[in-house]
Protein backbone atom coordinates (compact mmCIF):
# COMPACT_ATOMS: atom_id res chain seq x y z
CA UNK A 1 0.00 0.00 0.00
CA UNK A 2 2.86 2.50 0.71
CA UNK A 3 4.36 2.06 -2.69
CA UNK A 4 0.79 2.80 -4.35
CA UNK A 5 1.18 6.48 -2.32
CA UNK A 6 4.42 6.86 -3.60
CA UNK A 7 4.29 6.28 -7.15
CA UNK A 8 0.50 8.10 -6.83
CA UNK A 9 2.98 11.02 -5.47
CA UNK A 10 5.56 10.84 -8.24
CA UNK A 11 2.55 10.70 -11.10
CA UNK A 12 0.43 13.94 -9.49
CA UNK A 13 3.73 15.79 -8.32
CA UNK A 14 4.97 15.50 -11.79
CA UNK A 15 1.95 17.01 -13.04
CA UNK A 16 2.37 19.95 -10.58
CA UNK A 17 5.55 20.77 -11.69
CA UNK A 18 4.85 20.62 -15.30
CA UNK A 19 1.88 22.80 -14.93
CA UNK A 20 4.08 25.01 -12.42
CA UNK A 21 6.80 25.43 -15.34
CA UNK A 22 4.04 26.10 -17.85
CA UNK A 23 2.38 28.62 -15.36
CA UNK A 24 6.14 30.41 -15.11
CA UNK A 25 6.58 30.65 -18.58
CA UNK A 26 3.26 32.92 -19.16
CA UNK A 27 4.08 34.84 -16.12
CA UNK A 28 7.90 35.25 -17.11
CA UNK A 29 7.91 35.15 -20.89
CA UNK A 30 6.23 38.08 -22.88
CA UNK A 31 6.52 35.54 -25.75
CA UNK A 32 4.78 32.74 -24.34
CA UNK A 33 1.90 35.70 -23.15
CA UNK A 34 1.37 36.50 -26.91
CA UNK A 35 1.32 32.95 -27.77
CA UNK A 36 -1.22 32.36 -25.26
CA UNK A 37 -3.22 36.04 -26.77
CA UNK A 38 -3.07 34.70 -30.11
CA UNK A 39 -4.45 30.93 -28.97
CA UNK A 40 -7.25 32.84 -27.29
CA UNK A 41 -7.79 34.72 -30.70
CA UNK A 42 -7.75 31.83 -32.93
CA UNK A 43 -10.35 29.71 -30.98
CA UNK A 44 -12.41 32.21 -31.07
CA UNK A 45 -11.93 32.62 -34.14
CA UNK A 46 -12.10 29.00 -35.17
CA UNK A 47 -15.78 29.10 -32.80
CA UNK A 48 -16.77 32.12 -35.23
CA UNK A 49 -15.74 30.77 -38.49
CA UNK A 50 -17.08 27.50 -37.42
CA UNK A 51 -14.38 25.62 -39.21
CA UNK A 52 -14.45 21.80 -39.65
CA UNK A 53 -13.16 19.22 -37.22
CA UNK A 54 -9.98 19.04 -38.81
CA UNK A 55 -9.18 22.64 -39.15
CA UNK A 56 -9.64 22.59 -35.42
CA UNK A 57 -7.04 19.76 -35.32
CA UNK A 58 -4.63 21.77 -37.28
CA UNK A 59 -4.72 24.93 -35.23
CA UNK A 60 -5.00 23.31 -31.78
CA UNK A 61 -1.67 21.19 -32.64
CA UNK A 62 0.08 24.16 -33.98
CA UNK A 63 -1.02 26.62 -31.20
CA UNK A 64 0.50 23.83 -28.82
CA UNK A 65 3.39 23.25 -30.79
CA UNK A 66 4.50 27.00 -30.59
CA UNK A 67 3.67 27.28 -27.07
CA UNK A 68 5.72 23.69 -26.40
CA UNK A 69 8.74 25.23 -28.52
CA UNK A 70 8.53 28.35 -25.92
CA UNK A 71 8.71 26.68 -23.40
CA UNK A 72 11.92 24.39 -24.22
CA UNK A 73 13.64 27.73 -25.70
CA UNK A 74 13.02 29.50 -22.22
CA UNK A 75 14.59 26.18 -20.66
CA UNK A 76 17.61 26.26 -22.76
CA UNK A 77 17.90 30.17 -22.27
CA UNK A 78 17.92 29.34 -18.44
CA UNK A 79 20.21 26.27 -18.67
CA UNK A 80 22.60 28.58 -20.67
CA UNK A 81 22.46 31.62 -18.35
CA UNK A 82 22.85 29.37 -15.26
CA UNK A 83 26.01 27.36 -16.90
CA UNK A 84 27.80 30.89 -18.05
CA UNK A 85 27.70 34.36 -17.27
CA UNK A 86 29.80 35.24 -20.43
CA UNK A 87 29.68 34.88 -23.93
CA UNK A 88 30.80 32.21 -25.78
CA UNK A 89 30.10 30.97 -28.92
CA UNK A 90 28.37 27.78 -28.27
CA UNK A 91 25.87 29.92 -25.70
CA UNK A 92 24.78 31.74 -28.37
CA UNK A 93 24.51 29.09 -31.06
CA UNK A 94 22.10 27.32 -28.34
CA UNK A 95 19.79 30.42 -27.52
CA UNK A 96 19.61 31.54 -30.81
CA UNK A 97 18.85 28.40 -32.58
CA UNK A 98 15.94 27.59 -30.00
CA UNK A 99 14.77 30.88 -30.26
CA UNK A 100 14.99 29.93 -34.29
CA UNK A 101 12.75 27.05 -33.94
CA UNK A 102 9.86 28.67 -32.49
CA UNK A 103 10.00 31.16 -34.88
CA UNK A 104 9.75 28.83 -37.57
CA UNK A 105 6.98 27.25 -36.07
CA UNK A 106 5.24 30.30 -35.40
CA UNK A 107 5.81 31.95 -39.46
CA UNK A 108 4.51 28.12 -40.69
CA UNK A 109 1.42 28.19 -38.64
CA UNK A 110 0.78 31.98 -39.56
CA UNK A 111 0.63 30.93 -43.24
CA UNK A 112 -1.55 28.08 -42.16
CA UNK A 113 -3.60 30.16 -40.32
CA UNK A 114 -3.83 32.34 -43.19
CA UNK A 115 -5.01 29.21 -45.55
CA UNK A 116 -7.56 28.25 -43.22
CA UNK A 117 -8.82 31.69 -42.33
CA UNK A 118 -8.47 34.00 -45.20
CA UNK A 119 -10.88 32.51 -47.65
CA UNK A 120 -13.43 32.40 -44.43
CA UNK A 121 -12.84 36.13 -44.08
CA UNK A 122 -13.24 36.80 -47.26
CA UNK A 123 -16.30 34.69 -47.92
CA UNK A 124 -18.03 36.28 -44.65
CA UNK A 125 -16.97 40.05 -45.97
CA UNK A 126 -18.63 39.10 -49.40
CA UNK A 127 -21.75 37.72 -47.24
CA UNK A 128 -22.64 41.68 -46.72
Amino acid sequence: MEQKKKQDHKFYGGFRYAIEGILTGIRQEQNMKMHCIMTVLVVLAGFFFEISKIEWCICLLLCGLIMALELVNTSVEAVVDLVTEKRKPLAKIAKDTAAGAVLIAALFSAVIGCIIFVPKIMEWFTFF
